[in-house]
């Protein structure tokens, strides 16, 4: 059992402490040591939205690229390296932050952050390493190009943001990861991975004093400063008619959306409440009753709010018959309508309010969750306090605020529609 999640809810703040390095670096660190093992997250405030223009998805190769060969080690050096003392190490990418993730017994952390240090510091971006990595991202854009929920998403992204960075696939596409050159992902590098825009935690078997000695070791090398620009701040199309993908399959991928709420909007806590009830609350939300259960359109339906760091969206999705996908789309319209119109039940706020109360335990019991959590919340502009405000803002949710949201968020718009398949009736 983990420190956090031994604590009661208003107290999971009082076990973060926050600890700066000579370097001037911040981690907040969960000290455990029921197990003898240490979870270490980090992200950079930048990932692909930085890509350059024609070349979308260089934070992606880069990411799959850092620990394949870096020091004096190649790439199967490299993995016999950590394998040899059980280190893991990871990373990955989204549109606003290129993220690592690295778990080591304590009896090894200062192996596993050298070896954090060399793929971070000194990555060899060896040739056939390079090759190698590319030709694994082709071949899965190739299959993505014959799937329906891909095209789907590729299609409703364009839309919903063109001409602006979040309207480019993250991991590139078929055009895109042919040209882009070693010179790119080192210059990525040297660009988006810097000590300012770092944000990290770490969870485990470690105390404060050693902690911040390796955290100087690892990052020391790397630029002071990001050269990095933030994207502009931007809303997300609605309506217009459905961008059709056609497929030659036997079922239709929809996927639908309209501008969301920002994530530190007033109002963006009773959003999270609307959406649960909505379609983000599995077997007891509306669209699941209506588009599965009672109509057995689909197999499955949700809706859930994204939210990047300079737009917000309402998105959701299903797969159905193409004969039925003009009905399950009928369908989601009539309940987002019922929504605007009438807001939820009582009976519907409260359990919705009592799952996210709830359900938020869970997200602190592996040291691997917290630690990710509390990068997520860094990186998403959360004080440590909102591990304790959370709760609270969720039970203060009225249903006044759900149906003054609801209206915010759907009147007067019409859905986002993209489609992939040989849908009837659209």
């Amino acid at each position: 059992m983990t420190a956090l999640k031994e604590q009661t809810a208003s107290s999971y703040a009082a076990r973060v402490q926050k600890v700066v390095t000579p370097l001037g670096l911040e981690a907040w660190l969960v000290e455990d040591y029921a197990v003898p093992m240490l979870a270490f997250d980090f992200a950079f405030k930048a990932g692909a939205s930085q890509d350059p223009a024609g070349k979308a998805g260089v934070a992606h190769m880069l990411s799959g690229l850092l620990d394949e060969g870096a020091g004096p080690y190649d790439s199967e050096a490299f993995h016999r390296a950590l394998d040899d003392k059980a280190v893991e190490i990871s990373f990955h990418e989204s549109h606003d932050n290129f993220q690592g993730q690295l778990k080591t017994l304590s009896r090894h952390v200062d192996a596993a952050f050298e070896l954090a240090r060399l793929a971070l510091c000194e990555p060899r971006l060896d040739e056939d390493a390079v090759e190698r990595v590319r030709a694994q991202i082709v071949a899965g854009h190739r299959h993505d190009a014959q799937d329906p929920n891909a095209l789907a998403a590729k299609a409703f992204r364009e839309a919903a943001f063109a001409g602006h960075p979040y309207g480019r696939p993250s991991k590139g596409d078929l055009d895109s990861i042919p040209a882009i050159t070693r010179a790119d992902l080192a210059a990525f590098r040297r660009a988006a991975l810097a000590r300012d825009n770092l944000k990290i935690a770490a969870v485990g078997a470690i105390d404060a004093a050693r902690l911040a000695a390796l955290i100087d070791m690892t990052f020391a090398a790397l630029p002071e400063k990001a050269g990095v620009s933030p994207p502009p701040a931007t809303e997300p199309a609605w309506g217009g008619a459905p961008r059709l993908i056609d497929v030659d399959v036997p079922q239709t991928t929809i996927r639908f959306g309209l501008p969301g709420v920002p994530r530190h909007d007033p109002d963006h806590m009773a959003a999270v409440v609307l959406n649960h009830i909505l379609g983000g609350g599995s077997f007891s939300a509306r669209l699941f009753k209506e588009v599965r259960e009672k109509r057995g359109l689909a197999y499955s339906v949700h809706s859930q709010m994204m939210n990047r760091d300079h737009a917000a969206q309402f998105t959701g999705g299903t797969s159905t018959k193409n004969e039925r996908a003009a009905e399950s789309l009928a369908v989601i319209q009539e309940e987002i309508d019922k929504l605007r119109a009438e807001g939820p039940s009582a009976e519907e706020l409260e359990k919705a309010k009592k799952y996210l109360i709830g359900s938020y335990a869970l997200r602190f019991d592996t040291s691997t969750k917290i630690a990710s959590h509390l990068v997520a919340m860094q990186t998403d502009g959360y004080p440590v306090d909102h591990l304790d405000r959370r709760n609270g803002l969720v039970a203060a949710v009225t249903l006044d605020d759900v149906k003054r949201v609801a209206r915010r968020l759907f009147e007067g718009k019409a859905l986002l529609v993209a489609a992939a398949g040989r849908p009837q009736g659209f």
